[in-house]
């Protein structure tokens, strides 16, 4: 009897999951544990593994389909059984409440029947060709051919990561119309418009993954319910620089590599230490002050996992070296931005830091908004080479130093400002007298 692979619950809040790539292919066979697709849930990107061994007999869902949890989204055969014929089961729950996601939505007509999406072709020598509506587009603007493009769809079906590779590597031959506008098959495209032409803005409405939308709920039942209040300091950060370069130089040979945003995350595990109220969670009636540090970190998702941000948890950090806290970084960010974090690696934060100081962001100074239940999230800006006031040899002196903001965004219910200004400069001393963090 054919098996029926349903849209599991991937989180506690998950109502719905978007199939973001499928793994595997009608025919391939499969194994109990075996990473067949990417779901994106309420909050995170995540991996569907295979539950039962079997022969993929049809994939129900096109990539970018949106259904309700428990819907079919895959066929399985068991040992003996005919592919041909379970690919034929019915799976009807598949049907007309899958929405399709941005990537294969036509950019501006509505939504065309399941039928019309699935099969949508063109013929080029009496091949079929399976092309999303937003992927024909993107190749009639670029002039390409499709019957060059290959795609990496479902059943090689062409979608619009396709067209945008083929358009910036050269993949594809132009099309006859854009032969028709002065290129040749075979020949390179016309050279971009000057840099004076006017500028092209598309108008389009996109619907909202589900990651976006828990987002936006949290936030604003952040902001419309936990009174923000902000506390910022300036941080002399040329001690920790310099600490930072030689540390680096010395463990370069066993491959580790120091970030700032390591340091910083020591430091404000340890800052709690000292300051407990700030490692505090409001509860209604209590206020609930909690026994380890277990710091988040907002890590912004690229767009192919579909943006938006989550927050990676490490735990006890406050008995933690900076190299375990460097490589526990990495592993979470790269899993992150990679197969998608488990929900405990996502849960149970104590206090949160947002870093936008990074080389590729590059921020001077911002807030960021509290991640509930948490007391204090603090945003930690770029260390800027700029004058400076500095004691040298006893006098005060105008010279060229490096600076960083930090801002803390507090729960007034939790933590009043005195107490975290108090938080804050105990944060800018052990950053300013680094060594502290090595013990």
């Amino acid at each position: 009897m054919p098996i029926t692979v349903e849209m599991p619950r991937l989180s506690d809040t998950m109502e719905e999951g978007t199939l973001i790539k499928w793994n595997v292919k009608p025919g391939d066979a499969v194994s109990a544990g075996d990473h067949l697709a990417d779901v994106e849930t309420d909050k995170a990107t995540m991996e569907l593994q295979a539950f039962e061994d079997g022969t993929v007999a049809k994939l129900v869902l096109e990539e970018g389909q949106t259904v309700p949890i428990g819907q079919a989204i895959l066929i399985l055969t068991e040992d003996g059984e005919s592919v041909e014929d379970a690919a034929k089961a019915d799976v009807s729950k598949a049907g007309s409440s899958a929405k399709p996601k941005q990537e294969d939505a036509p950019a501006e007509d509505p939504a065309p029947a399941p039928a019309a999406d699935t099969k949508a072709s063109a013929s080029s020598g009496g091949t079929k060709l399976r092309v999303s509506p937003l992927a024909r587009k993107l190749a009639e603007e670029h002039g390409l051919d499709l019957a060059r493009i290959e795609g990496s769809g479902p059943d090689g079906r062409i979608i619009k990561r396709d067209v945008l590779k083929a358009a910036e590597g050269g993949g594809a031959a132009p099309s006859p119309a854009g032969a028709e506008r002065g290129t040749a098959p075979g020949q390179a495209s016309p050279a971009p418009a000057p840099a004076q032409a006017p500028a092209k803005l598309e108008s389009k409405s996109t619907p909202v993954p589900g990651m976006r939308k828990t987002i936006a709920k949290r936030l604003v039942e952040s902001k419309t319910t936990v009174p923000h209040f902000q506390v910022s300091v300036a941080i002399d950060m040329d001690p920790l620089l310099e600490l930072r370069e030689t540390l680096n130089q010395q463990l370069a040979s066993q491959g580790i590599k120091l970030s700032v945003n390591d340091f910083v995350t020591r430091a404000v595990a340890l800052a709690c230490v000292q300051h407990p109220a700030v490692n505090s969670s409001w509860m209604g009636d209590t206020i609930q002050q909690h026994g380890t540090v277990n710091v988040g970190t907002a890590i912004s998702l690229p767009a192919e996992r579909g943006g938006g941000l989550v927050v990676a948890v490490m735990r006890d950090v406050q008995n933690k070296g900076l190299r375990q806290i460097s490589q526990e970084v990495k592993d979470l960010a790269g899993k992150a931005r990679g197969r998608g974090l488990a929900p405990e690696e996502m849960s149970d934060s104590t206090i949160t830091i947002s870093n936008l100081g990074m080389p590729q962001y590059g921020v001077t100074q911002f807030t960021a908004i509290i991640n509930p239940p948490n007391a204090a999230i603090v945003a930690i800006g770029a260390a800027i080479e700029k004058p400076v006031v500095r004691t040298v040899h006893g006098e005060k002196k105008i010279v060229i130093g490096h600076e960083m903001t930090a801002t803390a965004s507090g729960d007034h219910r939790v933590v009043d400002g005195a107490v975290l200004a108090e938080y804050l400069t105990t944060l800018r001393n052990l950053l300013e007298n680094p060594a502290g963090l090595l013990v």
